[in-house]
This record gives structure tokens, C-alpha cells and sequence, in this order.
């Protein structure tokens, strides 16, 4: 089997499934948007069994195959998506253990895990986000990593940004979660603000919308702080994978700010930006790494 087809083969699952991060990645060099993409396409892979329809017990299995796979246990010649994984890995220090993390909160979810805390949620986030935020980094590297202590320095300000996308993604598919009868935000906070997210027949939520968007605001400003420690990640990278993270982080940004500003339109409907908002956001990421700022 040739390497090269199999990362066309990831790079098609990216450019078909990863609206956002398709274009953090267009700014990278060749190697590293290829490495990346096998990255995302097991992400994707695990990602989608937990979605997926069928028993629980079953999902669960499929999950616990993708550990077996990825120590060797299992053969995966013939798999595409795990042949390009294997050769990026050989290129770069990728921690593939880090994808050890995203099956266990996608196990979370196909079990129904809920959580009480923010603490609770944030180690939730940490798995199937921040674990996605290490794997990049094993592709990124760090500029000035000239010794094992410089990688541990970076290691938790990727997570950090992981931990802040995620939280993003919770608030923007809120109802959409909820009719499948998920619901992530800590039971805590619903308390805190008087709120049950729970939802009429026609799919709309039946708290007081006053308090809902208090709710909303209160864990968008959390993702902002999570996104501060994150980004301090940037300068610690050369200036196209800054460029690329900075562009993936910026688009959840953007959307997190507009969530925050109209919760009620967030609650009522998915939001998302524009491609040509999209676009803007990477030509600014681009210009400040060009900048060196």
C-alpha cells in the first residue's frame, strides 16, 4: 500500500468533515497539514463511532478496538487512515497515546456521562479536546524546545486551548445536545441559575430565557479565560504553525463572541461563521505570524 495514498485518502476526510480546521491547516507546510490530517481523521473516526447509531455496547467495543489498533494489537496494514497515522508518527514526536484520552470521553458520551462540576467538565473537555491539542503539538513542536522541559511547558497551554474550544462547542450546540438527550454543563451551574435545560415538544428549551442567557454569558466568559491561557501557547511556535493555531482558535473565538452576545439566537439555532469570515480570520492569523507577532 502506498504512504502517499493514504494520506490523500486523510486529507479528503479533512477537507469533507473539518469545516474549521481545514483552514488552520492550509497555512502549514506540506508534511505538517498531512501529518495533521491523519491525526484528524482517527479523531474523526472516534469521533463518529460514539455519535454513531446501534447498541451502546457495541460503540463501546468499536472504541475499545481503536486502543488495540494503535498498541499494535490489532492489524491495521490495510487501514488507511492508520497507515498514514503510523508513518506521521515515525516523522514526529506524536503522542499517540493522547488518542487513549479521546476514546475515554467518547465513552463518556455514549454512556451518558454527565458532570456536577466545572471541574468534572473540564477533565471531560481535557480528553476529547485538550488530548486533541497535544497530538497537534507533536506535529507543531515547540521553536524553542531545546530540552524535554520546554515540550512540558507547552503541553498544558495546548490542552488549555482544547479545554477552550470544547467549552465553545458545548454552548453552540446546546440544543442540539440536548435532543439527544445530552447535556454537558455541570449540574452545578444549571442550579446556580435556575435552569433545567429541559425542552417542550416542539425542541424549545423551557427555562426563562433570562436565565438561559445568564447561563450562557457565564460559561462563554469561563471559555474566554481558557482561551487566554491557550494562546499564550503561540509564541512558542514556529510562525506557520502559530499562523494555523491562531486561525483555528480565532475562528472559535468569533463564534464564542457572537454566542455570548445573542444567546437566544445560539439556543434556538446552530451557529457557525461564514466562509469568508473564516478566510479573514486565517489572512490575520497569517499577517501577525508574518509580523512575528
Amino acid at each position: 500500500m502506498c504512504v502517499d495514498d493514504a494520506y490523500r485518502h486523510c486529507e479528503q476526510i479533512m477537507r469533507s468533515q473539518a469545516r474549521n480546521f481545514s483552514f488552520g491547516l492550509r497555512l502549514l507546510p506540506a508534511p505538517k497539514r498531512r501529518a495533521l490530517s491523519a491525526v484528524y481523521a482517527l479523531a474523526r473516526r472516534i469521533d463518529d463511532i460514539a455519535d454513531g447509531d446501534g447498541p451502546a455496547g457495541r460503540r463501546l467495543a468499536r472504541l475499545s478496538a481503536i486502543r488495540g489498533m494503535l498498541d499494535g494489537t490489532a492489524p491495521a496494514r490495510h487501514d488507511l487512515v492508520l497507515v498514514a497515522l503510523f508513518d506521521a508518527a515515525r516523522r514526529y514526536p506524536i503522542p499517540l497515546a493522547a488518542f487513549g484520552d479521546l476514546v475515554d470521553g467518547c465513552a463518556a458520551d455514549v454512556r451518558g456521562s454527565s458532570y456536577a462540576t466545572f471541574d468534572d467538565l473540564v477533565g471531560y473537555c481535557r480528553c476529547v479536546a485538550g488530548s486533541i491539542g497535544r497530538l497537534s503539538l507533536g506535529v507543531f513542536g515547540a521553536e524553542d524546545a531545546e530540552d524535554a522541559e520546554d515540550m512540558e511547558a507547552a503541553t498544558p497551554l495546548a490542552d488549555a486551548l482544547g479545554v477552550a474550544l470544547q467549552i465553545t462547542n458545548i454552548l453552540r450546540d446546546l440544543r442540539e445536545d440536548r435532543m439527544a438527550k445530552r447535556v454537558y454543563l455541570p449540574a452545578h451551574d444549571l442550579e446556580r441559575f435556575g435552569c433545567t435545560l429541559d425542552v417542550d415538544a416542539y425542541g424549545r428549551f423551557s427555562d426563562p430565557p433570562e436565565r438561559l442567557a445568564g447561563l450562557v454569558r457565564f460559561e462563554a466568559d469561563r471559555a474566554r479565560d481558557w482561551f487566554a491561557t491557550g494562546m499564550r501557547l503561540l509564541p512558542m511556535l514556529d510562525a506557520r504553525s502559530a499562523a494555523c493555531t491562531a486561525t483555528m482558535a480565532g475562528i472559535y473565538r468569533c463564534l464564542l463572541d457572537r454566542i455570548a452576545a445573542d444567546p437566544a439566537r445560539a439556543l434556538a439555532s446552530r451557529m457557525s461563521l461564514t466562509t469568508r469570515e473564516k478566510s479573514m480570520v486565517a489572512v490575520r492569523a497569517l499577517a501577525r505570524a508574518r509580523r512575528g507577532s
